[in-house]
């Protein structure tokens, strides 16, 4: 059985250098790495799909979803019809709760306000599948979250086009969630959980 690995985030160039595009650059490094298919735009699902072998041999089927981030689970839904197949789902999120360079594996947990997740919780109708928090949020020298006051400013913050600077941090960090994504796939997510989610990556 594939695993299905659902990158978030938002469709269209102005969003493509974003904090809040994180999830898709995950799969897109993963798409490149193991040298999948190139991406076809499914009409039905609604997103952009990319298939095929790991470097170690897995069945993978990787998927950006082209819905706006809040109805990503229109794009899971059709390909999770079971308990088994929801288990060997991974959902790659941005996370405004986790400092920048820190990367999280959970299983069956609540969509912590955000809200590709919990679209996708609605439409599989299940928490029991595995997603990577990967943390966007600069941190102060003692590891202090650096988030911004308020909701909208929150919202602005992630949606901002990255400086030059900024991207080179957000692409260390990228790489580290793919690294956790393929620990998930090659050795399960126990594995994963125990290797990554003390790590902090230095930005």
């Amino acid at each position: 059985m594939e695993h299905i690995i659902v990158g978030l985030g938002n469709p269209g160039e102005e969003y493509e250098n974003t904090r809040h595009n994180v999830g898709r650059m995950v799969a897109e490094l993963l798409a490149e790495r193991w040298g999948t298919s190139d991406w076809r735009d499914d009409k039905k699902l609604r997103a952009l799909i990319s298939k095929g072998g790991t470097d170690q041999g897995e069945n993978v089927k990787l998927i950006l979803p082209d819905n706006y981030m809040n109805r990503s689970g229109g794009a899971v839904a059709p390909l999770i019809k079971n308990a088994k197949q929801a288990e060997r789902l991974i959902v790659v999120q941005d996370d405004i709760d986790l400092g920048l360079g820190t990367v999280r594996v959970v299983f069956g947990r609540g969509d912590g306000g955000h809200r590709g997740v919990a679209s996708i919780e609605r439409a599989i109708k299940t928490r029991a599948y595995v997603r990577v928090r990967v943390g966007v949020i600069p941190t102060t020298p003692t590891g202090k979250l650096r988030k911004p006051k308020g909701e909208q400013k929150v919202y602005d913050f992630i949606l901002k086009q990255l400086s030059k600077k900024d991207r080179a941090g957000i692409d260390k960090v990228v790489k580290h969630a793919a690294d956790t994504v393929a620990a998930i796939v090659h050795e399960g997510r126990e594995a994963a959980m125990r290797e990554f989610n003390g790590q902090i990556v230095k930005i």
